[in-house]
């Protein structure tokens, strides 16, 4: 045994306390060296997304790892198994380039500690194969649902979730924005944003960088893009009838769409230039550049007559109006054509609803129609809604107040206000089939027009009907009808519509275009001075109707001018609505100018409200002023919404 010192301390034994007996202050004690602080292991970003096959730069952040042995690295999830689950560069260092796999899901990268592996930290990566959003409600069904987002779950948007970056614009957007992923500009890839203003301006971001990266800006009415010296956007008081509904100025109003194929956005401008003439022109912008890319380099000026002795017609011709005509309802693209709609600026008379197909290789004009050639008014604007389509190449848009003659037995009975129509685009464009309400002449006289919905495809059912469409309007009520046996006219003797499959009242307007997910409408109405709630009704495909009791609503109320939401989800799963409050629009708003605020609902249960963008302390998650009828788009873990004067985007907050 060692020998022990007069203090009682062990003679060459690894013993370092001290041993205290009597004659030591009357007490005993024992002093120990505490042992050395644990290993911590934090990964960050802790959520992150990427689209299939590209990369994410991920940091093991050690405390008190004093062998300086680092970490290793693992992929797991999705049921995959090694390189399946993605690789990494490097995988023995503390930073790693994680590359996704090709296939869509969602990952858990986990850092283990090598001197102590019982410490570890893991990051979530939501890996999408979104293709891109290319079009107004992200498809031609007119839907608004993402189904291919595998970051932004219900826990990640209440716990971690809030405004990334903005990118400065010179207009205000009403433009939805448009997404594509892997775009290689100047020799670097990236996913983009597009998005247009009422300045007549067109811009590519980088849809992931913070602070901001502008990929290109341009002026559509410079020379190169078809302008001449002097051509400005239309000040807002040179059209309608003084109501101030878009101000200062009338540009790009419409939703653009794109062409993944042959890397192409079509925009619609509008101008005025220094001998007041009026200009809209159609512009097929490479996504790369800005640049124009067909008809020699140029855009097409827009013109368009029909047969008919309409308002404003003259020796039976009926010629497009640039100044009147207001182009607010987004592009579509269907089959190499490009569709363009048009209503009027604040139903400032003369004016009619235009609908024009120009080919999308050449931009050679191809098809017109108009909805009232020997009436009035009958306009397209569907609240910035697009043309839907189906699967058999049918377009279907909403009209708003204007002649109705449809039903009368006698020729040229081509009119038709507040209708659905189906329209046939295999023989340029003819009119299919349509529905009017038995109560047209009442909707027109009170300005309740039917045509303030988008129209929605629903998808195709497993017994009869199997075509489905919804549409709505101003009055609130739901439409629900068969699209191959459209109703047409039940007449004025009828009290309701039972030419059809289903109408009941909804909300106390509609002003905007439902998604639909899981066998859900959702929609937030409103009227002038009076808003609603986003409401769920849901269908029973085996009955073929709508609840017409809400299944749940949100706790929010919807000012004017109501939302038209986006939905997303993994497949089936953790589906959230996404509806953007815009009532604080600025003039004529009735709430006066403010923020855009973005709301998040569990798509479950729209009394759940996850997070919205004014809850956060100091105004962190504040969007930029507000604008009318605009909608979010959700893609690859980030929210992008167009204001007064920036785009927004939003995502799971760095850690």
């Amino acid at each position: 045994m060692p020998a022990i010192t007069a203090a009682g301390r062990f003679i060459g034994s690894a013993f370092l306390g001290v041993i205290c007996f009597a004659g030591c202050g009357g007490t005993s004690a024992v002093t120990t060296t505490p042992p050395p602080p644990a290993i911590s292991v934090i990964v960050s970003p802790s959520i992150a997304s990427v689209v299939v096959s590209q990369s994410q730069t991920l940091t093991a952040i050690l405390k008190n790892d004093s062998s300086g042995r680092g970490v290793t690295w693992a992929a797991s999830g999705n049921g995959c198994s090694g390189n399946a689950c993605g690789t990494f560069s490097n995988p023995q260092s503390n930073s790693i380039v994680y590359t996704a796999p090709a296939a869509a899901g969602t990952y858990t990268i986990t850092a283990t500690n090598v001197a102590d592996p019982t410490k570890s930290a893991s990051a979530t990566i939501g890996v999408t194969d979104l293709a891109g959003v290319f079009t107004y409600h992200y498809d031609l069904a007119r839907d608004g649902v993402n189904t291919r987002e595998f970051s932004l779950t219900a826990h990640v948007v209440q716990s971690a979730f809030g405004k990334l970056f903005s990118c400065p614009v010179d207009g205000a957007v009403y433009t939805q924005p448009l997404w594509v992923p892997n775009l290689t500009l100047s020799g670097t890839l990236h996913n983009v944003i597009f998005v247009a203003t009422q300045h007549d301006s067109a811009y590519a971001f980088d849809a992931d960088a913070s602070p901001c990266v502008q990929l290109w800006h341009v002026n559509l009415l410079d020379a190169a893009h078809g302008g001449t010296a002097g051509e400005t956007p239309v000040p807002y008081n040179d059209v309608g009838a003084g109501f101030s509904d878009i101000q200062p100025e009338i540009g790009v109003t419409s939703t653009p769409v794109i062409d993944p194929a042959s890397s192409t956005i079509y925009v619609v401008s509008k101008s005025i230039d220094p001998v007041s003439f009026f200009h809209q022109r159609l512009h097929a912008l490479d996504l790369l550049s800005g640049n124009e890319r067909l008809n020699g380099h140029q855009p097409v000026e827009i013109s368009a007559s029909v047969a008919g002795n309409g308002d404003g017609a003259t020796g039976g011709n009926l010629a497009f109006d640039p100044q009147t005509q207001h182009q607010r309802s987004a592009l579509a693209l269907l089959n190499g054509i490009v569709y363009i709609a048009w209503a009027s600026h604040e139903d400032k008379n003369p004016y009619h609803g235009w609908l024009i197909g120009y080919d999308a290789a050449s931009l050679a004009q191809v098809a017109v129609i108009n909805t009232t050639p020997n009436g009035s008014r009958g306009g397209i604007w569907m609240a910035g809604g697009a043309p839907a389509a189906d699967a058999g190449g049918n377009l279907y848009v909403a009209t708003g107040n204007g002649t109705f003659d449809g039903n009368l037995p006698l020729s040229p009975n081509d009119d038709f206000g507040d209708s659905v129509l189906k329209i046939n685009t295999a023989d340029r464009l003819s009119l299919a089939d349509w529905f009017t309400p038995f109560n047209q002449d009442n909707l027109n006289n009170i300005d309740a027009d039917l045509g303030s919905s988008g129209v929605v495809v629903l998808p195709d059912q497993a017994s009869a009907p199997v075509h489905l469409l919804v549409s709505g309007g101003k009055a609130g009520t739901i439409y629900l009808l068969n699209r191959d046996t459209m109703g047409k006219y039940c007449g004025p003797s009828c009290s309701i519509d039972t030419n059809i499959l289903q109408s009941f009242p909804a909300f106390v307007g509609v002003f905007g275009t439902p998604a639909f997910w899981q066998n859900g409408l959702y929609l937030a109405g409103s009227v002038q001075f009076v808003g609603d709630n986003l409401k769920l009704f849901a269908f029973n495909p085996a009955t073929g109707h709508f609840s017409t009791t809400p299944s749940s609503q949100s706790a929010h109320v919807f000012i004017f001018p109501g939302a038209s939401p986006s939905v997303s989800s993994q497949g089936t799963l953790n589906g959230i609505v996404w509806a953007i409050d815009s009532s604080q629009y600025g003039v004529p708003s009735p709430s006066g100018s403010g923020p855009a605020v973005l709301y998040a609902f569990d798509a479950t249960n729209l009394a759940n409200e996850l997070w919205n963008s004014s809850q956060a302390a100091g105004n962190r998650d504040r969007a930029g002023d507000a604008v009318k009828f605009s909608v979010p788009t959700i893609a690859n873990g980030r929210v992008y919404i167009g204001t007064r004067t920036e785009i927004d985007i939003y995502g799971p907050l760095p850690n």
